[in-house]
């Protein structure tokens, strides 16, 4: 009995390579990418893709850029077969972009492969067999030997097939299915008997994919092996390496990061990393990895959102929503810190300079996303993220201490609720803290105001309706109309601070003031705002909001 569940497996040996590359270059380009979504991607659906969805996504793969789509198992689906057939037959493949179709090394499937693509301009056909040691022992019970003899024998037959239809480019692409798992001296006996058989050389184009078919080590092993057979192969000038990771362990677009590092020319994946088990390589997240490094991934991903529904739509599997760069939730900050240096970040950020903004590694509008999402308030939120909103929405711009105040009254509702808070409804608690107490004074409502010359400063005459409807008029001088509204209240109340601001521009332009008020022998301060055309009118409003937000305090029990 196995002591513990670990004692069941063993680590994949390492390489011994003092004298490896990879690990000191840098990504200096795109590889040449290779969608799969149609046919690996595809047969990891719970219900695979009909022919409408197949090529709808088709033409969207065309759309964003790819030149090298994998459309299907033809010899193995005979909706596949049909697509392919369709898309031949009907001229809906552009003269840059390449279709490959995959195929076991069977004749029968080899034959029928090439009668769904013959007439093509171009195509890549796919062969694939499984050369790990757990392969050829248990499920095929095949030597090494007999393993290159397979090979070289159904190319041979491929090339006596292919020499019947001369007007199509044939590429071969040979793939040693789990390649990860095999010893690199197999791996490179095979490859190499496959580049002899199809006599690989300038006018016979072909390339070789090194697939992580299981994950079975971290991804700097993988970019060892790639690196090692990245040196040995023959043929190489002639030969483009290409890798197919999938994710079992979690690291595929590491695994394909560190591979092009070790000499990957060609990446193959499906779009959002569908696949079996945890899924194929996500290619886009890899390309706009490289875009957040300062190279363009060659693909066109400026409306993400376009595509993430049109892959939906395609396939029927969700996209989870922090999905990186396209998870409706991906570029949201819930967390105060959080919302308070993204805040900052779009306060600084220069239109025209490099992108800075803390915790969004790129900029969104880049993807066709909007700024709407980036901010969103819940009880883990704080005042950076309520003012952003507030001011990115509304045009409200608080000063500091007031962001302080208004967002511990958020934060009592956010609490309360157990919700996250739209803008919207921040504006509403906005307008019920502020904007509505500047309408009255202790139950009396702003009627209007005028002002007048004063020999000691300025004076103002309020008129205040009280709640049964009489009218009541209040005078006061001071040496302005915000110290003469005071003066009229007849309260004890200390203006420390006064900030305007214009919400908009044009003829219904709207100014608000902002007061910071102190009632002596109350702790703290409280704010008032008021919300005019007229600036003076918006200054007198924030006074009064100000006295009623004191007077609730009092009714709620604090001593003023």
């Amino acid at each position: 009995m196995l002591a513990h569940p670990s004692n069941k497996y063993r680590a994949h040996p390492v390489i011994e390579m003092p004298d490896r590359q990879w690990p000191s270059r840098t990504l200096t380009h795109a590889p040449v990418w290779l969608s799969t979504d149609l046919r690996d991607g595809n047969q990891a659906l719970f219900e695979p893709m009909n022919r409408e969805r197949k090529l709808r996504l088709f033409d969207e793969l065309v759309r964003i850029g790819f030149k090298e789509i994998e459309v299907g198992f033809p010899s193995a689906s005979r909706t596949d077969f049909e697509v392919v057939r369709h898309l031949i037959d009907t001229n809906r493949i552009p003269d840059d972009v390449t279709p490959m179709v995959i195929t076991q090394l069977r004749e029968d499937l080899i034959e029928e492969t090439v009668r769904s693509v013959q007439g093509a301009r171009r195509v890549i056909v796919h062969f694939y067999n499984a050369i790990a040691p757990a392969w050829r022992e248990i499920v095929f019970g095949m030597s090494v030997p007999q393993i290159i003899e397979l090979v070289e024998h159904h190319i041979g037959l491929f090339r006596k097939l292919i020499a019947q239809h001369p007007q199509t480019e044939w590429v071969l692409q040979y793939s040693p299915e789990t390649f990860c798992m095999a010893e690199l001296d197999v791996s490179l006996a095979v490859c190499n008997a496959a580049i002899r058989a199809w006599d690989a050389g300038p006018q016979r184009p072909m390339i070789v994919n090194l697939p992580t078919t299981v994950e079975v080590t971290t991804a700097n092993v993988f970019a060892d092996q790639i690196e090692w057979m990245h040196r040995r192969l023959e043929r190489r000038e002639h030969i483009v390496l290409s890798v197919h990771p999938h994710n079992d362990r979690g690291t595929g677009i590491a695994c394909a990061e560190q591979a092009i590092l070790a000499g990957a020319q060609r990446v193959e994946g499906c779009l959002f990393g569908n696949g079996e088990r945890s899924g194929n390589l996500d290619l886009v997240t890899l390309a706009l990895n490289l875009y957040t490094q300062g190279i363009s991934p060659e693909l066109d991903f400026s409306d993400i959102a376009a595509v993430a529904r049109i892959a939906e739509e395609c396939t029927a599997l969700p996209i989870h929503p922090r999905h990186p760069y396209v998870g409706d939730l991906v570029f949201t900050a819930f967390s105060g810190s959080h919302q308070d240096a993204i805040a900052k970040g779009f306060a600084a950020q220069d239109p025209d300079g490099i992108w800075r903004v803390p915790y969004l590694p790129l900029d969104p509008h880049d993807l066709g996303r909007t700024y709407d999402s980036i901010v969103r308030v819940n009880s883990q939120s704080g005042k950076g993220g309520i003012a952003f909103l507030l001011q990115r929405d509304y045009g409200v711009v608080m000063p500091r201490r007031m962001q302080i105040e208004f967002s511990a009254i958020v934060q009592e509702l956010a609490d309360a609720s157990e919700t996250e808070l739209t803008s919207e409804q921040l504006w509403a608690v906005f307008e019920k803290t502020y904007l509505t107490h500047a309408q009255r004074n202790d139950g009396y409502t702003y009627r209007r105001h005028r002002l007048f010359d004063a020999a000691d400063g300025q004076g103002i005459e309020i008129e205040l309706v009280a709640p049964d409807g009489t009218v009541h008029t209040r005078r006061g001088v001071g040496n302005g109309p915000i110290a003469a509204t005071v003066t009229a209240l007849g309260l004890p109340l200390r203006i420390d601070s006064y900030e305007e601001r214009s919400l908009s521009t044009g003829a219904d332009a709207s100014a608000m003031a902002i007061v910071e008020t102190v009632w002596p022998g109350v702790p703290g301060s409280r704010f008032g705002v008021g919300k005019h055309p007229n600036i003076i009118t918006a200054s007198v409003l924030a006074v009064l909001s100000a006295t009623a937000r004191f007077a609730d305090a009092e009714r709620a029990g604090a001593p003023v």
